[in-house]
């Protein structure tokens, strides 16, 4: 993890650093677009309940989020490979959405539970969907880091110079 400011601003310029900040910003467009579908169609009572409009919202979210991922996170162009591109991404995509259900259910029993009016079941409903999504993300990364950089630290390094004691004098 970066210790201070400039550690960041660097790591941030990395390949690693810029790759990370890409797919973190398309999660968070892909969770806008699933999470507005969410909430118009359980909001406007477009369908009859908690778990339809998770689903609904969270495959509206996957084309989107695919072609933001292929073009700019990943720097893909031109057809995509079902094997190495579409498969892995909708099993991914498919087990996030199946994670957002669960909390959906969760939701619904909520919603059920309590005697709210409907904004406040709609709040509940996609308040969970975020949740989901959050603690998604978080194993999603963990698991990337682990298979992709095994033993690696995500962390910039510092050079020797400038590490405290070492290198040139100040």
């Amino acid at each position: 993890m970066p210790r201070n400011l400039r550690e960041l601003r660097a790591w941030a310029r990395s390949y690693e650093g810029k790759k990370f900040i890409r797919f973190t910003t398309t999660s968070i467009i892909s969770t806008l677009v699933s999470e507005t579908v969410i909430l118009l169609l359980y909001g406007l009572r477009l369908v009859p309940g908690e778990v339809q409009a998770t689903l609904l919202g969270n495959v509206a979210a996957m084309a989107p989020a695919y072609h933001l991922n292929r073009r700019w996170a990943w720097g893909k162009s031109g057809r995509s490979k079902l094997a190495s591109e579409v498969a892995p991404f909708l099993a991914m995509s498919l087990s996030g959405t199946f994670v957002a259900l669960l909390g959906a259910t969760y939701a619904r029993h909520v919603v059920h539970d309590h005697h709210w009016v409907h904004l406040i079941n709609t709040a509940v409903v996609g308040g969970t969907n975020i949740a989901s999504f959050g603690v998604f993300w978080v194993l999603k990364m963990l698991l990337f880091n682990r298979i992709f950089h095994p033993g690696e630290s995500t962390a910039p390094r510092v050079a020797e110079r400038d590490k405290p004691g070492r290198g040139a004098s100040r």
